[in-house]
Protein backbone atom coordinates (compact mmCIF):
# COMPACT_ATOMS: atom_id res chain seq x y z
CA UNK A 1 0.00 0.00 0.00
CA UNK A 2 1.43 3.31 -1.01
CA UNK A 3 0.90 6.37 1.07
CA UNK A 4 -0.53 9.50 -0.44
CA UNK A 5 1.75 12.53 -0.37
CA UNK A 6 1.13 14.89 2.47
CA UNK A 7 -0.77 17.99 1.48
CA UNK A 8 0.87 21.06 2.84
CA UNK A 9 -0.31 24.60 2.80
CA UNK A 10 1.41 26.86 0.32
CA UNK A 11 3.92 29.13 1.98
CA UNK A 12 2.91 32.76 2.23
CA UNK A 13 4.12 34.94 -0.63
CA UNK A 14 7.62 36.19 -0.12
CA UNK A 15 8.03 39.88 -0.85
CA UNK A 16 11.49 41.11 -1.57
CA UNK A 17 10.26 44.60 -2.26
CA UNK A 18 12.79 47.05 -0.81
CA UNK A 19 9.91 49.48 -0.20
CA UNK A 20 8.24 46.97 2.10
CA UNK A 21 11.49 46.25 3.92
CA UNK A 22 12.06 49.99 4.42
CA UNK A 23 8.52 50.52 5.67
CA UNK A 24 8.85 47.68 8.14
CA UNK A 25 12.15 49.15 9.34
CA UNK A 26 10.31 52.47 9.88
CA UNK A 27 12.72 54.22 7.50
CA UNK A 28 11.49 57.83 7.20
CA UNK A 29 12.80 58.26 3.64
CA UNK A 30 11.02 55.09 2.56
CA UNK A 31 7.79 56.21 4.24
CA UNK A 32 8.06 59.56 2.43
CA UNK A 33 8.62 57.83 -0.93
CA UNK A 34 5.64 55.51 -0.31
CA UNK A 35 3.48 58.49 0.63
CA UNK A 36 4.50 60.48 -2.45
CA UNK A 37 3.92 57.50 -4.73
CA UNK A 38 0.36 56.90 -3.50
CA UNK A 39 -1.01 60.12 -1.98
CA UNK A 40 -2.65 61.52 -5.13
CA UNK A 41 -4.54 58.34 -5.93
CA UNK A 42 -5.62 57.79 -2.32
CA UNK A 43 -6.81 61.39 -2.06
CA UNK A 44 -8.79 61.13 -5.33
CA UNK A 45 -10.50 58.01 -4.04
CA UNK A 46 -11.29 59.69 -0.71
CA UNK A 47 -12.64 62.89 -2.26
CA UNK A 48 -14.83 60.95 -4.66
CA UNK A 49 -16.21 58.79 -1.86
CA UNK A 50 -16.80 61.67 0.58
CA UNK A 51 -17.60 64.49 -1.83
CA UNK A 52 -15.75 66.89 0.45
CA UNK A 53 -12.19 68.15 0.25
CA UNK A 54 -11.74 68.64 4.00
CA UNK A 55 -12.96 65.16 4.90
CA UNK A 56 -10.98 63.62 2.03
CA UNK A 57 -7.77 65.23 3.28
CA UNK A 58 -8.44 63.94 6.79
CA UNK A 59 -9.21 60.43 5.51
CA UNK A 60 -6.10 60.42 3.32
CA UNK A 61 -3.93 61.33 6.28
CA UNK A 62 -5.62 58.73 8.48
CA UNK A 63 -5.14 56.03 5.82
CA UNK A 64 -1.40 56.61 5.70
CA UNK A 65 -1.09 56.76 9.48
CA UNK A 66 -2.92 53.43 9.76
CA UNK A 67 -0.82 51.89 6.98
CA UNK A 68 2.42 52.90 8.67
CA UNK A 69 1.15 51.69 12.05
CA UNK A 70 0.00 48.34 10.63
CA UNK A 71 2.74 47.63 8.09
CA UNK A 72 3.86 44.60 10.07
CA UNK A 73 0.38 43.10 9.57
CA UNK A 74 0.73 43.27 5.76
CA UNK A 75 0.59 39.62 4.68
CA UNK A 76 1.51 40.12 1.06
CA UNK A 77 -1.74 38.74 -0.35
CA UNK A 78 -1.95 41.79 -2.61
CA UNK A 79 0.18 44.66 -3.80
CA UNK A 80 1.12 47.28 -1.23
CA UNK A 81 -0.90 49.89 -3.12
CA UNK A 82 -4.01 47.71 -3.11
CA UNK A 83 -3.58 47.09 0.62
CA UNK A 84 -3.27 50.85 1.20
CA UNK A 85 -6.45 51.50 -0.82
CA UNK A 86 -8.31 48.91 1.25
CA UNK A 87 -7.28 50.85 4.35
CA UNK A 88 -8.40 54.12 2.72
CA UNK A 89 -11.82 52.67 1.84
CA UNK A 90 -12.24 51.47 5.42
CA UNK A 91 -11.22 54.87 6.81
CA UNK A 92 -13.69 56.68 4.53
CA UNK A 93 -16.58 54.35 5.31
CA UNK A 94 -15.94 54.76 9.04
CA UNK A 95 -15.77 58.56 8.68
CA UNK A 96 -19.03 58.63 6.71
CA UNK A 97 -20.74 56.46 9.35
CA UNK A 98 -19.50 58.77 12.12
CA UNK A 99 -20.79 61.83 10.26
CA UNK A 100 -24.14 60.19 9.57
CA UNK A 101 -24.57 59.33 13.26
CA UNK A 102 -23.58 62.85 14.30
CA UNK A 103 -25.91 64.43 11.74
CA UNK A 104 -28.87 62.36 12.87
CA UNK A 105 -28.14 63.24 16.48
CA UNK A 106 -28.01 66.97 15.84
CA UNK A 107 -30.33 67.33 12.84
CA UNK A 108 -32.33 70.55 12.99
CA UNK A 109 -36.08 70.29 13.15
CA UNK A 110 -37.54 71.99 10.12
CA UNK A 111 -40.62 74.07 10.54
CA UNK A 112 -42.92 73.88 7.58
CA UNK A 113 -44.35 77.22 6.51
CA UNK A 114 -47.69 76.56 4.82
CA UNK A 115 -47.69 80.01 3.23
CA UNK A 116 -44.24 79.76 1.72
CA UNK A 117 -44.22 79.61 -2.04
CA UNK A 118 -41.67 77.49 -3.77
CA UNK A 119 -40.06 78.35 -7.02
CA UNK A 120 -39.33 75.56 -9.42
CA UNK A 121 -35.75 74.40 -9.17
CA UNK A 122 -33.53 75.10 -12.12
CA UNK A 123 -32.39 71.89 -13.78
CA UNK A 124 -28.73 71.36 -12.84
CA UNK A 125 -26.22 70.56 -15.51
CA UNK A 126 -25.21 66.99 -16.16
CA UNK A 127 -22.07 67.17 -14.00
CA UNK A 128 -24.06 68.20 -10.93
CA UNK A 129 -26.75 65.65 -11.69
CA UNK A 130 -24.16 62.88 -12.08
CA UNK A 131 -22.45 63.85 -8.83
CA UNK A 132 -25.80 63.75 -7.04
CA UNK A 133 -26.66 60.38 -8.56
CA UNK A 134 -23.31 58.93 -7.50
CA UNK A 135 -23.74 60.34 -3.98
CA UNK A 136 -27.20 58.74 -3.79
CA UNK A 137 -25.86 55.24 -4.52
CA UNK A 138 -25.74 52.82 -1.60
CA UNK A 139 -22.22 52.90 -0.08
CA UNK A 140 -21.14 49.50 -1.47
CA UNK A 141 -22.26 50.34 -4.99
CA UNK A 142 -20.68 53.81 -4.81
CA UNK A 143 -17.36 52.44 -3.58
CA UNK A 144 -17.13 49.79 -6.30
CA UNK A 145 -18.25 52.24 -9.01
CA UNK A 146 -15.65 54.82 -7.98
CA UNK A 147 -12.86 52.28 -7.62
CA UNK A 148 -13.59 50.56 -10.95
CA UNK A 149 -14.97 53.14 -13.35
CA UNK A 150 -13.24 56.23 -11.98
CA UNK A 151 -9.98 55.00 -10.47
CA UNK A 152 -9.42 52.03 -12.79
CA UNK A 153 -9.04 49.20 -10.27
CA UNK A 154 -9.72 45.67 -11.50
CA UNK A 155 -12.46 43.59 -9.90
CA UNK A 156 -9.78 41.38 -8.33
CA UNK A 157 -8.11 44.42 -6.74
CA UNK A 158 -11.46 45.73 -5.52
CA UNK A 159 -12.34 42.34 -4.10
CA UNK A 160 -9.05 42.22 -2.23
CA UNK A 161 -9.40 45.80 -0.98
CA UNK A 162 -12.96 45.34 0.23
CA UNK A 163 -12.68 41.73 1.35
CA UNK A 164 -15.30 40.46 -1.10
CA UNK A 165 -15.26 38.09 -4.07
CA UNK A 166 -14.52 39.63 -7.45
CA UNK A 167 -17.99 38.41 -8.55
CA UNK A 168 -19.53 40.53 -5.80
CA UNK A 169 -17.61 43.53 -7.11
CA UNK A 170 -18.93 42.87 -10.63
CA UNK A 171 -22.50 42.54 -9.37
CA UNK A 172 -22.30 45.75 -7.36
CA UNK A 173 -20.87 47.61 -10.36
CA UNK A 174 -23.70 46.31 -12.56
CA UNK A 175 -26.31 47.54 -10.07
CA UNK A 176 -24.53 50.87 -9.58
CA UNK A 177 -24.48 51.54 -13.33
CA UNK A 178 -28.15 50.60 -13.63
CA UNK A 179 -29.11 52.98 -10.80
CA UNK A 180 -27.08 55.76 -12.41
CA UNK A 181 -28.77 55.16 -15.79
CA UNK A 182 -32.18 55.26 -14.12
CA UNK A 183 -31.33 58.42 -12.17
CA UNK A 184 -29.98 60.24 -15.22
CA UNK A 185 -32.59 59.06 -17.75
CA UNK A 186 -35.05 61.95 -17.13
CA UNK A 187 -32.24 64.49 -17.51
CA UNK A 188 -31.01 62.92 -20.73
CA UNK A 189 -34.55 62.77 -22.18
CA UNK A 190 -35.17 66.44 -21.36
CA UNK A 191 -31.87 67.45 -22.95
CA UNK A 192 -32.62 65.44 -26.11
CA UNK A 193 -36.09 67.02 -26.36
CA UNK A 194 -34.63 70.54 -26.43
Amino acid sequence: MTGSPAISAAPPPVHTDPMLAGLRARDAACERAFYERHVDRVYRLCVRMTGRDDLAQECTQDAFVRAFDRIDAFRGDSALGTWLHAIAVSVVLNALRREKRAASRYAPIEVLDAHRTTTPAVEPDLKDRLRGAIDALPPGYRTVFLMHDVEGFTHEEIGTALGVASGTSKTQLFHARRKLRDALAPFVRSEVAR
